[in-house]
């Protein structure tokens, strides 16, 4: 289960949640970033699409290790575009929960946030290359995390192993 979105939206915070009630593991896709890019964006400077492949490939390396063993996982990562997503989509069985919120919802969080390399006026570049997924569970980034979490559990069908 991927959950996608724009920095701020809540994916590690929803994913470990919803990894935890599942019982699976828990992968956040920044730990796969290569020094640079974490550099990069911590200066406030947007990744190209250059940036982001060698990136998304050691994720879908990742996927395809825990789908040749058997094993579900749970996995934050931004996968602002389709193209992007569908590289994802080559990991296995992999179905996508889109966090949805506006920039009124999501920035506060932003500047609240410690410890973590993305710079917050990245929001405004990542909502401008956002590509709207189709084929997404939608979920409302102001809900509460626990009801995030029911409603993407809901929408698993037919429901994944625990």
């Amino acid at each position: 289960m991927v959950l996608m979105g724009v920095c701020g939206s809540g994916k590690t915070t929803v994913g470990r949640a919803l990894a935890a009630g599942l019982r699976w593991p828990f992968i956040d896709a920044d730990e796969f970033h290569p020094p640079p890019n974490i550099a990069k964006m911590a200066r406030g400077v947007a990744l190209g699409d250059d940036d982001r492949w060698p990136w998304y490939e050691r994720i879908v390396v990742e996927l395809k290790r825990h789908s040749l063993a058997g094993t579900h996982v749970v996995l934050a990562c931004s996968a602002l575009k389709q193209t992007y997503r569908n590289r994802l989509a080559e990991g296995g069985d992999v179905r996508f929960a889109y966090l949805k919120g506006d920039a009124r919802t999501i920035e506060p969080r932003l500047s609240g946030r410690r410890g973590h390399f993305m710079a917050p006026g990245l929001l405004a570049s990542q909502l401008a290359t956002l590509e709207e997924p189709s084929d997404a569970v939608v979920v409302d980034v102001a809900r509460p995390v626990a009801e995030q979490v029911a409603e993407i559990r809901r929408a698993l069908q037919p429901p994944l192993p625990e």
